[in-house]
């Protein structure tokens, strides 16, 4: 009872905070930062941090197994992965990085709230774990799987921010062109009076053009620079995790690979973040081809995660959306 208790009151107050610290966050990401608000965020998030962190523990506690047998569990946990992905930079790199914040933040909240929703309601009370999920691999797999999920998706919304930064650069540039074709179509009386206007503040308008260029190209770089650090971390996650559980299958039904529907698309999801990595490697393929890749993967992520449990078929289905293997 003290536990319930005690999971109870760490769920209200890590999820009443994180949606203080999301409110602030979007003050600080959309208005000019805020003397106080960023230096609150942070703590704010640290609070969070440590508040899931000790939600975990006890459940880990009171059910005597690692919090991951189920849908519920598996999303706070992913959750706690957001966060910590959230808190790694400004804890090892003493740095900022809104941008990461802005993908990581309202994540974390996302996942937090969904798992605390009436919708798993009945799923926040653990049970009895079936003669296949009893085993020491559950938290090596489970784990692995959850934080390469975290990782790669955090590193996918990087590389969908980029395209939409490029997208809207695009764009800009096809009015640019409508509006030359516009122009040359007036009386040339009239070009000649609004050439002389603009070669009046010409210089300005370069160097704001170039000022505006130069930060959107420096936005775009370090995108795709964060990017590719998170989805490498995160392919790393999965690669141990799919591993790990190869040897765990065999172990419980006597084979390291049935091409369950579960292990099929994490092979599948595996494979797309492999070809990104690859194409990442060349120069002239770095930036919007790679994100166009990690886009994909991004949504093949979620067909792993969560399509394949709504069928309720194959080895890792344990009720189907009740319980979730990986």
């Amino acid at each position: 009872m003290i536990f319930l208790t005690l999971e109870h009151i760490l769920t209200h107050i890590s999820f009443a905070t994180v949606s203080v610290v999301i409110t602030l966050h979007l003050i600080t990401f959309l208005v000019n930062e805020i003397v106080g608000l960023s230096n609150s965020l942070e703590k704010g998030m640290v609070v969070t941090f440590v508040c899931i962190t000790g939600l975990l523990i006890t459940r880990w506690i009171y059910w005597n197994h690692f919090p991951l047998s189920d849908l519920y569990e598996s999303l706070i946990f992913l959750s706690w992965s957001f966060y910590l992905i959230h808190m790694i930079p400004f804890f090892f790199k003493k740095e900022k990085n809104s941008f990461l914040s802005a993908i990581t933040a309202p994540s974390a909240i996302f996942t937090q709230g969904f798992a605390t929703s009436d919708l798993l309601t009945k799923m926040h009370q653990s049970a009895i774990l079936v003669p296949a999920l009893q085993s020491q691999w559950l938290m090596m797999h489970v784990s692995m799987m959850v934080l390469g999920y975290a990782a790669l998706l955090c590193g996918s919304l990087l590389s969908v921010t980029l395209l939409i930064i490029t997208f809207q650069k695009d764009i800009i540039k096809i009015f640019d062109k409508r509006k030359l074709l516009l122009n040359e179509s007036f009386f040339f009386g009239e070009i000649q009076y609004m050439n002389e206007k603009r070669n009046m503040n010409i210089g300005q308008n370069i160097s704001l053009s170039s000022i505006r260029n130069y930060y959107r190209s420096q936005l775009i770089e370090q995108l795709d620079h964060w990017s590719y650090r998170l989805i490498s971390l995160g392919f790393i996650f999965l690669t141990i995790g799919i591993l790990s559980g190869a040897v765990w299958a065999n172990e419980a039904w006597g084979s390291y690979w049935n091409w369950d529907p579960k292990e099929t698309w994490a092979f599948i999801t595996w494979t797309i973040f492999a070809i990104y990595l690859h194409i990442r490697t060349n120069k002239k393929l770095r930036g919007e081809n790679s994100a166009i890749v990690a886009f994909i993967g991004f949504l093949i992520i979620w067909i792993c995660y969560f399509g394949v449990n709504l069928l309720g078929i194959g080895l890792h289905s344990y009720g189907s959306f009740t319980l979730t293997l990986n």
